[in-house]
């Protein structure tokens, strides 16, 4: 009898540790057949990440008591287009974190929040072909030399985070990453950034602000400081949905603007997609970009989405913008200065 209880209570413990805790493994595979073409050639083949970037990942929650919780959040990029999983990285996000009552504290690589207007308020969250592309609008990594990731970056890491708790609708986050640089260089704090968001979501509302700075130049030259702001909103009539985005970058004697113009609009069991958006260039003449998508994502389960997406990009005189797609393989058309691009893709994505 002693040995029954024993081990039934054994069994209730068990189970109730296995109740406070959970991991989760989740992914998308997403792939399409895209054609880009500019007036100078094209280029036809398959992308992996149209409509959500193909991801692998691991999450879990431990409840420690008192109002507090544990977690952590592995994830990695995918290519689905090839199969490429040599090297794999948990390069998309890996955190961990306390959160409670006072919040949420989060250590590790995740998005930067001076991005997250970006692909928030773009109807093609910033993905595939009808992507907003606004990411590093100043520079990459090579063109802004000395920062980790470019000039405004959507993912950093070695990141120390703050979010708030739930306050009625508000909702922010501030990012400190650090470059690990030696003390004794000149330039200390290159690959330094602060990035911080700020914003309310309530019914059909969402508004946001955002604001990041990232260190660049070299270690043993002067520093240069690349600074990137951007303001987003959208309201949902039921029917429409549209969305607002303006954000600008600077630094290095560099300057981008950009606004962009969208709507989502419900159809049956589909979703109508369309943007409008102007890249301006501040520091050069007759070199802005003007860029129109539009696309449709029909769903074949909660899980299984079908879509199609065209884009076009008209080129002013000196600039040479094309449009992004995301695979590990697949190049982009030659772009000469004042070259017009066009691009579609059709893709289905599987989420689990």
């Amino acid at each position: 009898m002693k040995l029954k209880l024993l081990a039934l209570a054994a069994l209730t413990l068990a189970a109730g540790a296995h109740a406070q805790s959970s991991v989760t493994l989740f992914g998308v595979v997403d792939a399409s057949v895209v054609h880009m073409s500019s007036n100078t050639n094209s280029v036809t083949g398959l992308s992996s990440g149209g409509q959500s970037s193909s991801r692998l990942g691991f999450r879990g929650v431990e409840d420690l008591g008192g109002g507090l919780k544990a977690g952590f959040w592995l994830e990695g990029g995918l290519a689905a287009d090839n199969g490429t999983a040599a090297g794999f990285r948990f390069d998309r996000r890996s955190t961990v974190s306390i959160s409670g009552g006072f919040g949420e504290v989060r250590l590790g690589r995740d998005k930067s929040p001076a991005y997250l207007n970006i692909e928030t308020f773009d109807p093609f969250g910033d993905s595939g072909v009808g992507g907003i592309n606004g990411a590093n609008l100043v520079g990459s990594a090579t063109s802004a030399a000395g920062t980790p990731e470019g000039s405004a970056p959507k993912r950093t890491s070695n990141g120390l985070n703050y979010l708030l708790p739930e306050l009625g609708g508000f909702y922010g986050q501030l990012q400190y990453a650090l470059g690990e640089q030696l003390s004794n260089q000149v330039n200390d704090r290159m690959g330094n950034s602060l990035a911080l968001r700020a914003g309310y979501a309530n019914g059909p509302l969402n508004v946001a602000v955002a604001f990041g700075e990232t260190r660049g130049g070299a270690a043993t030259a002067n520093s240069v400081d690349y600074k990137a702001s951007n303001v987003g909103v959208s309201y949902s009539f039921g029917v429409v949905k549209p969305m607002a985005l303006f954000a600008t970058e600077r630094g290095a004697g560099r300057r981008v603007d950009m606004f962009g113009l969208g709507a989502t609009v419900p159809l049956g069991v589909g979703e109508l997609r369309v943007s409008y958006t102007n890249f301006k260039r501040k520091d050069v003449n007759n070199a802005d970009s003007q860029k129109f998508a539009i696309g449709y994502g029909h769903n074949l389960s909660k899980r299984t989405q079908l879509y199609a997406t065209v884009a076009r990009i008209s080129n002013d005189g000196a600039a040479t913008r094309g449009l992004a797609v995301s695979s590990s393989s697949l190049g982009s058309p030659t772009i000469g200065a004042g070259n017009d691009v066009t691009g579609y893709e059709f893709g289905v994505r599987h989420t689990f």
